[in-house]
Protein backbone atom coordinates (compact mmCIF):
# COMPACT_ATOMS: atom_id res chain seq x y z
CA UNK A 1 0.00 0.00 0.00
CA UNK A 2 1.60 3.25 -0.88
CA UNK A 3 2.35 6.06 1.52
CA UNK A 4 -0.67 8.53 2.64
CA UNK A 5 -0.40 11.62 5.04
CA UNK A 6 -3.25 11.79 6.97
CA UNK A 7 -2.56 15.12 8.64
CA UNK A 8 -0.01 17.70 8.62
CA UNK A 9 0.87 20.79 10.20
CA UNK A 10 3.43 23.47 10.29
CA UNK A 11 3.95 26.25 12.32
CA UNK A 12 6.55 28.58 14.50
CA UNK A 13 5.94 28.23 18.30
CA UNK A 14 7.62 29.31 21.68
CA UNK A 15 9.25 26.72 23.03
CA UNK A 16 6.23 27.08 25.91
CA UNK A 17 4.13 26.38 22.90
CA UNK A 18 5.86 23.45 22.36
CA UNK A 19 5.83 22.42 26.13
CA UNK A 20 2.12 22.70 25.88
CA UNK A 21 1.63 20.89 22.95
CA UNK A 22 3.56 18.21 24.34
CA UNK A 23 2.02 17.64 27.35
CA UNK A 24 -1.06 17.35 25.87
CA UNK A 25 0.19 14.28 24.07
CA UNK A 26 1.83 13.14 27.54
CA UNK A 27 -1.72 13.69 29.33
CA UNK A 28 -3.63 11.55 27.11
CA UNK A 29 -0.71 8.77 26.83
CA UNK A 30 -0.47 8.39 30.13
CA UNK A 31 -4.07 7.46 30.09
CA UNK A 32 -4.59 5.24 27.12
CA UNK A 33 -6.84 7.95 25.47
CA UNK A 34 -6.54 8.80 21.55
CA UNK A 35 -3.99 11.52 21.33
CA UNK A 36 -4.74 14.42 19.05
CA UNK A 37 -2.46 16.03 15.86
CA UNK A 38 -4.11 18.46 15.64
CA UNK A 39 -5.04 21.66 17.72
CA UNK A 40 -9.05 21.29 16.93
CA UNK A 41 -8.61 18.03 18.61
CA UNK A 42 -10.54 16.70 15.33
CA UNK A 43 -7.95 13.91 14.17
CA UNK A 44 -6.81 11.47 16.39
CA UNK A 45 -4.88 8.07 17.15
CA UNK A 46 -5.01 5.31 19.63
CA UNK A 47 -1.29 4.49 20.22
CA UNK A 48 -0.75 1.01 21.43
CA UNK A 49 1.28 -0.10 24.21
CA UNK A 50 4.35 -0.86 23.14
CA UNK A 51 5.31 1.30 19.80
CA UNK A 52 9.14 1.84 17.85
CA UNK A 53 10.34 5.26 19.64
CA UNK A 54 13.09 6.78 17.40
CA UNK A 55 14.60 10.83 18.18
CA UNK A 56 16.69 11.98 15.45
CA UNK A 57 19.13 15.00 15.76
CA UNK A 58 20.40 16.32 12.22
CA UNK A 59 22.20 19.54 10.87
CA UNK A 60 22.15 20.39 7.46
CA UNK A 61 24.13 23.63 6.74
CA UNK A 62 22.26 26.82 9.03
CA UNK A 63 19.58 24.44 10.11
CA UNK A 64 18.48 21.91 13.26
CA UNK A 65 16.10 19.35 13.34
CA UNK A 66 14.72 17.65 15.95
CA UNK A 67 12.52 14.46 14.94
CA UNK A 68 10.80 12.36 16.93
CA UNK A 69 8.84 9.39 15.67
CA UNK A 70 6.37 7.06 17.08
CA UNK A 71 5.62 3.93 14.70
CA UNK A 72 3.19 0.87 14.91
CA UNK A 73 1.48 -1.40 12.28
CA UNK A 74 -1.26 -0.21 11.00
CA UNK A 75 -3.80 -3.09 12.31
CA UNK A 76 -2.69 -1.65 16.13
CA UNK A 77 -3.49 2.13 16.02
CA UNK A 78 -7.25 3.52 15.14
CA UNK A 79 -7.03 6.71 13.51
CA UNK A 80 -10.36 9.08 13.64
CA UNK A 81 -10.14 11.80 10.83
CA UNK A 82 -13.73 13.18 12.74
CA UNK A 83 -13.16 12.86 16.10
CA UNK A 84 -14.64 15.05 18.95
CA UNK A 85 -11.82 15.01 21.53
CA UNK A 86 -12.93 18.03 23.66
CA UNK A 87 -15.24 16.94 26.37
CA UNK A 88 -16.81 20.24 25.99
CA UNK A 89 -19.16 22.61 24.17
CA UNK A 90 -19.67 26.42 24.18
CA UNK A 91 -23.01 27.69 24.60
CA UNK A 92 -23.43 30.73 22.97
CA UNK A 93 -26.93 32.36 24.13
CA UNK A 94 -29.19 35.63 25.12
CA UNK A 95 -29.32 36.58 28.35
CA UNK A 96 -32.57 38.66 29.95
CA UNK A 97 -30.46 42.22 29.07
CA UNK A 98 -30.81 41.12 25.70
CA UNK A 99 -26.91 40.59 25.66
CA UNK A 100 -25.06 38.43 23.99
CA UNK A 101 -22.84 35.46 26.66
CA UNK A 102 -21.24 32.52 26.02
CA UNK A 103 -20.61 29.61 28.53
CA UNK A 104 -18.38 25.99 28.29
CA UNK A 105 -20.11 23.02 29.34
CA UNK A 106 -18.32 19.75 30.29
CA UNK A 107 -20.24 16.82 29.24
CA UNK A 108 -20.66 15.80 32.89
CA UNK A 109 -23.00 19.47 32.62
CA UNK A 110 -20.37 21.15 34.61
CA UNK A 111 -19.95 24.99 33.71
CA UNK A 112 -16.16 25.21 33.57
CA UNK A 113 -16.17 28.57 32.18
CA UNK A 114 -18.05 31.53 31.31
CA UNK A 115 -17.58 35.10 29.27
CA UNK A 116 -17.42 37.68 31.99
CA UNK A 117 -19.45 40.24 30.43
CA UNK A 118 -22.35 40.37 28.16
CA UNK A 119 -21.71 41.61 24.30
CA UNK A 120 -23.88 43.70 22.30
CA UNK A 121 -23.64 41.13 19.29
CA UNK A 122 -23.56 37.32 19.16
CA UNK A 123 -20.76 38.55 16.56
CA UNK A 124 -18.43 39.75 19.62
CA UNK A 125 -19.39 37.07 21.82
CA UNK A 126 -18.32 34.42 19.18
CA UNK A 127 -14.70 36.81 18.80
CA UNK A 128 -14.49 36.52 22.95
CA UNK A 129 -14.84 33.03 22.95
CA UNK A 130 -12.62 32.44 20.28
CA UNK A 131 -9.78 34.73 21.81
CA UNK A 132 -10.39 31.87 24.92
CA UNK A 133 -10.09 29.44 23.19
CA UNK A 134 -6.84 30.67 21.35
CA UNK A 135 -5.16 31.70 24.33
CA UNK A 136 -6.24 29.06 27.07
CA UNK A 137 -4.18 26.21 26.36
CA UNK A 138 -0.78 27.84 26.70
CA UNK A 139 -1.96 30.31 29.37
CA UNK A 140 0.20 30.58 32.16
CA UNK A 141 -0.83 30.05 36.01
CA UNK A 142 -0.49 33.24 38.32
CA UNK A 143 -1.35 32.58 41.64
CA UNK A 144 -2.06 35.76 42.93
CA UNK A 145 -2.07 34.60 46.59
CA UNK A 146 1.53 34.84 46.71
CA UNK A 147 2.29 37.82 44.26
CA UNK A 148 3.79 35.53 41.43
CA UNK A 149 4.11 37.79 38.44
CA UNK A 150 3.17 36.09 34.63
CA UNK A 151 6.82 34.71 32.64
CA UNK A 152 8.33 37.37 30.73
CA UNK A 153 8.19 34.79 27.14
CA UNK A 154 4.37 32.76 26.90
CA UNK A 155 3.03 30.64 24.66
CA UNK A 156 -0.34 33.06 25.05
CA UNK A 157 -1.17 36.74 25.20
CA UNK A 158 -3.09 35.96 28.31
CA UNK A 159 -2.60 34.53 31.84
CA UNK A 160 -5.13 32.63 34.07
CA UNK A 161 -4.91 34.73 37.87
CA UNK A 162 -5.53 31.90 40.59
CA UNK A 163 -6.87 33.69 43.50
CA UNK A 164 -9.03 33.51 46.91
CA UNK A 165 -12.17 36.02 47.19
CA UNK A 166 -14.04 37.32 50.01
CA UNK A 167 -15.77 34.22 50.92
CA UNK A 168 -12.48 32.31 51.19
CA UNK A 169 -13.42 30.62 47.75
CA UNK A 170 -11.04 29.80 45.29
CA UNK A 171 -11.49 31.45 41.96
CA UNK A 172 -9.65 30.89 38.53
CA UNK A 173 -10.36 34.41 35.37
CA UNK A 174 -8.01 34.57 32.12
CA UNK A 175 -6.57 38.36 31.71
CA UNK A 176 -5.64 38.77 28.51
CA UNK A 177 -2.71 41.20 28.61
CA UNK A 178 -4.78 44.18 27.34
CA UNK A 179 -6.05 43.86 30.87
CA UNK A 180 -9.48 42.31 29.97
CA UNK A 181 -10.86 39.72 31.81
CA UNK A 182 -11.84 37.44 29.00
CA UNK A 183 -13.10 34.46 30.96
CA UNK A 184 -13.63 32.82 34.72
CA UNK A 185 -14.54 30.01 36.37
CA UNK A 186 -17.88 31.16 37.26
CA UNK A 187 -18.46 29.87 40.42
CA UNK A 188 -16.25 29.58 43.79
CA UNK A 189 -14.08 25.95 44.51
CA UNK A 190 -13.61 24.75 48.37
CA UNK A 191 -9.61 25.07 47.17
CA UNK A 192 -7.11 25.92 45.53
CA UNK A 193 -6.43 22.52 44.46
CA UNK A 194 -9.75 22.39 42.93
CA UNK A 195 -9.96 25.84 40.99
CA UNK A 196 -6.24 24.57 39.60
CA UNK A 197 -8.07 21.33 38.28
CA UNK A 198 -11.40 23.57 37.05
CA UNK A 199 -8.45 25.55 34.86
CA UNK A 200 -6.65 22.87 33.83
CA UNK A 201 -10.14 21.51 32.61
CA UNK A 202 -10.46 24.46 30.19
CA UNK A 203 -7.01 24.13 29.22
CA UNK A 204 -7.84 20.84 27.98
CA UNK A 205 -10.97 21.16 26.01
CA UNK A 206 -11.82 24.45 25.10
CA UNK A 207 -9.46 24.13 21.50
CA UNK A 208 -12.06 21.55 21.02
CA UNK A 209 -14.90 22.13 22.05
CA UNK A 210 -17.71 22.94 19.72
CA UNK A 211 -20.18 25.63 19.47
CA UNK A 212 -23.45 25.68 20.01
Amino acid sequence: MPEETIYEGEEKRSRRGLATYFRRLARRLSRGEPVPADEEQTVTVEVPEDPEFEVELEQEDDTVSLEIEVEWPADKGIIDTEAHASKATFDLYEDNAEEYRWRLVHDNGNIIADSSEGYASKQKATQGLESVRKNAPGADVVDLSKDEEPEDEGASNAAFELFADTGAKWRWRLRHDNGEIIADGGQGYSSKQKAKQGLRSVKTNVRGAEIR
